[in-house]
């Protein structure tokens, strides 16, 4: 550990060029997924665990095209309309029998959704780790100290696009102002005219749209595996936990900066300890909204 410290900040700090790019890289895949979490925890208060197993079935239809020699932007777009698809048929086969039940049966239900999803797709690609070879360059920088694959940058590049598509959706289409009224007061959605039934509908298959182009980028930038969605699940909930629901910024923030302390803490520690950084950010930030309202807690006389 002393060593790495050593390494990264006296002997060779240009090394820290590599870390924080690759903390960009991966905070951009993080945020995709994360926000969609966001949309529906804020929208529907469904917290659901199946996020991250989303994230890898998008990931192996990608795998599945590519394979038939599908191009990138060609897969990218059948795998967001797909998935968006598969998510309203979930939603309308178990979610919405599930909004005006409690916290715990969400919960139960998605881990639920979780496992029989990551079953199905060990019965149908195999339990073995996968990636998509793009075939494309890498780019080297300070006498080979510094490797930039160009897949991602690529992946950084769809990320902001699909981001930016999300932001100009919400602000500006009827569909994104009803949905922003619903998170406000269903009730007063409802009285205005809007059917919350097809928000929710349309908010769940959002996030499952947004999870599976996330998947697209992490099999052309990492690798897939059926049970590997947890890891994905846990970071999600991280970043929304730090940036808050329905905080387009803050989640791309908060993605970013875990996305730079996971890959800092997997250069010091070791990358074993990779996925222990969001658990370790989600617990100090329910610890410290935890004391914050004990300072604020009045008692009622």
């Amino acid at each position: 550990m002393l060593d790495n410290l050593q390494l990264l900040f006296v002997w060779a700090p240009i090394i820290n060029v590599q870390v924080i790019l690759e903390g960009i890289f991966v905070g951009a895949v993080f945020a995709l997924s994360a926000y969609g979490l966001a949309l529906v925890w804020g929208v529907m208060n469904i917290k659901n665990l199946a996020q991250g197993d989303f994230v890898i079935m998008g990931g192996y239809l990608a795998l599945a095209l590519s394979s038939a020699n599908v191009p990138l932007p060609l897969i990218l777009i059948i795998v967001i309309v797909f998935m968006f698809v598969y998510g309203w048929g979930i939603y309308a086969l178990m979610i919405r029998r599930i909004l005006d039940q409690d916290m715990f049966v969400s919960l139960l239900a998605t881990f639920g959704l979780s496992l029989l999803m990551q079953q199905v797709m060990n019965l149908v690609f195999g339990p073995e780790v996968q990636t998509i070879d793009m075939e494309l360059p890498n780019w080297d920088f300070f006498d080979n100290m510094v490797t930039i694959p160009s897949s991602k940058v690529i992946s950084l590049g769809l990320a902001a696009v699909i981001a930016l598509a999300v932001v100009i959706f919400m602000k500006k289409s009827r569909a994104g102002q009803a949905i922003r009224a619903t998170a406000q007061d269903p009730r007063a959605a409802r009285v205005l005219g809007i059917d919350t039934d097809k928000v929710y509908a349309f908010t769940f298959a959002l996030n499952s749209a947004l999870c599976g182009a996330a998947g697209v980028l992490v099999s052309i930038i990492w690798v897939i595996q059926p049970f590997y969605g947890i890891t994905y699940s846990v970071r999600s909930f991280a970043i929304v936990t730090a940036a808050g629901l329905g905080n387009l910024p803050g989640v791309i923030t908060a993605a970013f900066g875990i996305g730079l302390f996971e890959k800092y803490v997997g250069m010091i520690i070791g990358t074993a300890y990779e996925v222990a950084a969001p658990v370790s950010i989600l617990l100090m930030v329910l610890i410290w909204r935890q004391i914050s309202m004990k300072r604020n807690r009045q008692v009622v006389r």
